[in-house]
This record gives structure tokens, sequence and C-alpha cells, in this order.
């Protein structure tokens, strides 16, 4: 009997599919190149107070870990979201947790602090695979990066990366909101608005990681990244109700993934990058109108160790960054400050260890006149710290 491989058919059998999954991909590609949509100019609103007559150091009030769901060995990826005065809580914080990332007993988490007891509440499951997949139509085999956001209405849209049976490279963009159960944590559940339709193929291969930047008009742009043999970072613009308006690529190299959009003013702003390659540093982009388009600047010298960043600006020349600042590990993780987003200064060690020790995933929030930050804990807990800006200070 001949060799399989040796049959009328089978040699040419490898190379063609090979060549087709090639040109899938290079096609994916091209769709995201060449399709900038181009939505209506709008500015971006500033999350801080506008007076700031001069910083001082930032003030350590409280520190400590986000209660975790009974009987979850894992924690990663938080997202902050600063709620109005009017209500009970401060901020809402999504993350997913289950027995470890990828596993099928992953869900998404929540919990909130309260402004009365100035407490974290007990975590919450709101949003699992099963009922997802359900409402989705097709099976969900896992989940994670929640980020968040509230709309014009007072409304919480979760944004939540999902895949099938391949892994992250193959995930989709669900779009959730919140059902009309209720404002408390404990009535919060969502419905699915749409997978986010950002690619001709299926919508593969798209993922968000970071917080939403704000616009004058109640809407918001979206920072997520393209992650299929190549990496790059695109920015989504949504308007006050949270309808998807356009996609605009922010980068033209291929190896920038999870951005993260701070303003220089309302129409000036940055990108700034987790960096894939070896010896990174954060990568950055600019734009000059308002995310109708986009440049390409030189990385910044704060180092990146392939590792996601996340950052805020409170007024004009008072800007913040959470990164990992050793070169080759997540082992340690600090708060920067700038004035204009190219040079950067220490403003707070958030948390330093040994070895494979690990804090990483970065969220900020602006709220009750304070700076919050949460982080992922060695993938085991979200851990969070809340500074206060001195007198004088934006």
């Amino acid at each position: 009997m001949p060799d399989a491989l040796t049959l009328p058919g089978r040699r040419s059998a490898s190379p063609r599919l090979l060549f087709g999954l090639l040109m899938c991909v290079a096609l994916l590609a091209m769709d995201v190149t060449q399709r900038n949509q181009i939505a209506p100019l709008a500015q971006a609103l500033w999350p801080g107070p506008q007076a700031a007559s001069g910083a001082g150091p930032l003030v350590l009030v409280a520190r400590g870990q986000i209660p975790m769901p009974d009987n979850t060995p894992a924690a990663h990826a938080s997202s902050l979201l600063a709620l109005p005065a009017a209500r009970p809580s401060t901020l809402l914080v999504f993350w997913f947790a289950g027995s470890r990332e990828g596993a099928a007993d992953v869900q998404i988490a929540a919990s909130q602090f309260d402004r009365a007891s100035q407490q974290w509440s007990a975590a919450r499951w709101v949003v699992n695979r099963q009922t997802l997949g359900e409402q989705l139509g097709f099976g969900v085999h896992r989940l994670g990066n929640p980020v968040a956001w509230l709309d014009r209405s007072g409304k919480i849209h979760l944004f939540v990366v999902v895949t099938g049976l391949a892994g992250w490279a193959a995930s989709r963009i669900v779009h959730l909101r919140q059902s009309d159960e209720g404002q408390s944590l404990a009535a919060l559940s969502f419905n699915v608005v749409r997978v986010l339709p950002l690619s001709w193929l299926w919508n593969t291969s798209f993922l968000v990681r970071t917080a939403p930047l704000p616009l004058k008009d109640g809407g918001m742009v979206l920072p997520v990244h393209f992650e299929l043999g190549i990496k790059y970072p695109v920015a989504l613009r949504f308007d006050a109700s949270g309808e998807f308006l356009s996609l605009v690529r922010i980068s033209r190299r291929k190896h920038l993934l999870q951005p993260t959009l701070l303003m220089l003013n309302q129409s000036h702003w940055l990108a700034l990058m987790r960096n894939h390659q070896p010896e990174g540093k954060v990568g950055a982009a600019e734009t000059m109108d308002s995310g109708q388009s986009w440049s390409d600047l030189p990385d910044l010298a704060l180092d990146n160790p392939d590792s996601s960043v996340a950052g805020l600006t409170l007024a004009p020349g008072h800007l913040y960054l959470v990164h990992n600042s050793s070169p080759h590990s997540r082992n340690a993780l600090d708060l920067s400050t700038s004035a204009d987003g190219r040079s950067w200064s220490l403003a707070q060690a958030l948390a330093h260890g040994t070895g494979t020790a690990e804090y990483s995933y970065p969220a900020l929030a602006w709220a009750d006149q304070s700076l919050w930050v949460s982080y992922t804990d060695q993938r085991r807990r979200i851990a969070w710290q809340r500074f206060s800006l001195p007198v004088g200070a934006p």
C-alpha cells in the first residue's frame, strides 16, 4: 500500500490549505487597513477638574484587594467605571475570573465602591458564557477583557472579548447593554446588542482591553486592536446612545496593541500602546483632528515588557500612565506623570516584587476627586489604590 502522503491529490492539499489561510489573513488585514470610516468631528471631554495652578505629589488614601467571588482562584483584566455623583456608589469594577484564564468556568464579575461605607461590595457574576452564547446564537468557548462605559441616558455598556474553539487571536468583541432590571449591583444584568462589525471574516481577531475616551457630544472612542499574525491598534467611534459609527486604524506599525487614549487638548490625542517587540518601549501615535486620522510617533523612553498600559488625562498638562517599568518582566508596576505625553517621570511606585511576581493589566479612573487604579495581582486577585491630589493640583 502506498504511503498516504503519496496518494493522488494529497500532495497538494496541504499547500493549498496553507495558501488559502494566508490569503484569508492577507485579505482581512487589507480590509481593515484600507477601510477607515470617518465619523463627524467631535471633541474629547476632560474627565477631571479644569483648573490647575500647579501639581504636587499624589497622596495615597487607601489600598487593598477587591472581594473575589467564592471559590475562584484566578482573576484578570479589570475595568473601572466612574459613576455620577447622585448614585450611591462611586465606582463599578468589572473583571474576568474563574479557575484559570481561558477556562470554561470563567465569567465576568463586578463589585461596587459604596460612598457611604467607603467599602467594596461582595462580588457577583454579571455575564457568563452560557447565557451569552444563547443570546448570540453560537457557542462561546471563553470570554474575558470586559471594558465598561456609561452612555448619555445612564445605561452601562460592556464590551467583552469572546472566542469559539480557537484562541484569543480568533476573538470577537461583543457589545452588551444594561437591561432595565435596575441600577443596583444586585439587579445588574446585560443584554447583547451585537458582535461589533469590524471585518468581513466573521468579525474575528479584534480584542478590547482599555477604557474609552469620552466625547463632548456624549459619545466615546473605544480603543481596540487587531491580532492575527500582525498586531495593530484601531479606534472605534460610538454616539451618545452607544451606536457604532466608524473605525479608524491608529498605527501603521504591526507590533502594537492594547492602545490607551489620552488627551493633550480636545482634538489632539495620544495613543500609547503595548509593544510586542523584544526590548520594546511604550509605542505612541497621535491625532490632531479628534481621531479622524492618526500618525505614528517615536516610542517613549519607558520600557514595555510586552504588557498592557493604562492612561488618563485629568486636565491640560496633567497626564497619568500606569505601566510595567521592568524591561523583561511584570514584577514592577508604576504610575508616571507627564505634561506633554512625551517625557514622563515617576509619580508613584504601585507594586514591586521579585522573580515571577506579576502586577499587570492596569485600569485608571477619576471619581470623587480621586485618582483610582486597579490591576491584576499575581493573576489571583484584583488590587486597587486610591490617590488624592494636593491643593493646587488638577
